[in-house]
């Protein structure tokens, strides 16, 4: 069965990929609309990546909305330094000619969840939780509604990315992380425990290039910019790629492993803000609220991403 998926966005070029992946994939993902938030790069950026991603992608009839600008409480943290002055730095990809919708993101996505099934609409988070979690806090009665969350996000036996024990997007809207993580709604984590074993090897990424497409060069452009910092950073043969296991999992969850646990996020300490502090060994008694992906098969994963790619202009 088609599954209805609004995906929650900073398309920086993991998420671009992640965007990419489902649009090629209409047989088993009905991309319903895009939701910017602010997060990678600052909001108007992110918009403007979405509408080039659908261009790139020949979906221009996908509709982009612009939600929060800023985290709940906290100041914007942006991540430049990875991803380059624009977001999506490394292929030249033009100015969109299309245009965002003039509905705020966050009613967006109320209004979905609302007139829909309760239960068929996936939610698929690839940047802060921001607009997820000032929806949940302005309707909280769509928790009962929203089929699921698949998002990615957090770390446990990897630590964190943008601390020593935060990864990036939970550590940017930590506040509307916890609103998430305790709003009973069914989710699915793609930390970096899985992310950081799905690492684009130039031999990876030499595939992607070599499909002769647009959308291949642009996706081996892309990764070929992003990648240099976490190289550097890990020295590893490839870098991680973290948002297109979201769409993976959608597609082929056998590709994954992971349990059910407890995810509490800390909010408190500056020492440890953004911490998904994963109870995986089952120590507190606390009840489960996720489904939290610890391994995955990275060969399948890149075979499945190549195949779809090559089906994109």
């Amino acid at each position: 069965m088609k599954r209805k998926i609004i995906i929650d966005t900073d398309p920086g070029q993991d998420d671009a990929v992640a965007i990419l992946l489902a649009l090629a994939s209409p047989d088993e993902i009905d991309v319903q609309g895009i939701v910017a938030v602010a997060g990678n790069v600052p909001l108007a950026l992110n918009v403007k990546n979405a509408l080039r991603v659908l261009e790139l992608a020949g979906r221009p009839d996908v509709p982009v909305y612009a939600g929060c600008e800023r985290p709940l409480r906290r100041r914007l943290v942006t991540a430049e330094h990875v991803h380059g002055d624009t977001g999506l730095d490394g292929p030249d990809l033009p100015e969109p000619s299309i245009r965002p919708q003039t509905q705020h993101g966050v009613d967006y996505l109320i209004d979905m969840i609302k007139t829909h099934a309760p239960g068929e609409l996936t939610i698929c988070a690839l940047g802060p939780l921001t607009n997820l979690g000032m929806a949940l806090a302005k309707a909280p009665e769509i928790a009962k509604r929203i089929g699921e969350i698949v998002l990615m996000g957090g770390g446990y036996f990897e630590g964190g990315n943008i601390t020593p024990v935060a990864e990036f997007n939970i550590y940017v809207d930590p506040d509307a992380a916890d609103i998430v993580f305790r709003s009973g709604v069914p989710i699915v984590v793609a930390p970096l425990d899985l992310s950081h074993m799905m690492q684009a090897t130039p031999a990876r990424l030499q595939r992607i290039r070599s499909l002769g497409n647009r959308a291949g060069q642009a996706v081996f452009e892309m990764l070929s910019f992003s990648e240099r910092f976490d190289l550097k950073k890990y020295g590893t043969e490839g870098a991680p790629l973290h948002d297109p296991c979201v769409i993976a999992y959608l597609l082929q969850p056998n590709l994954f492993e992971g349990r059910r646990i407890n995810v509490t996020i800390e909010t408190g300490s500056e020492l440890t803000m953004g911490m998904t502090v994963a109870d995986y060994w089952g120590v507190t008694g606390r009840a489960h609220n996720c489904f939290f992906l610890r391994s995955g098969d990275a060969e399948g994963f890149y075979d499945l991403l190549t195949a779809r790619l090559a089906k994109l202009p």
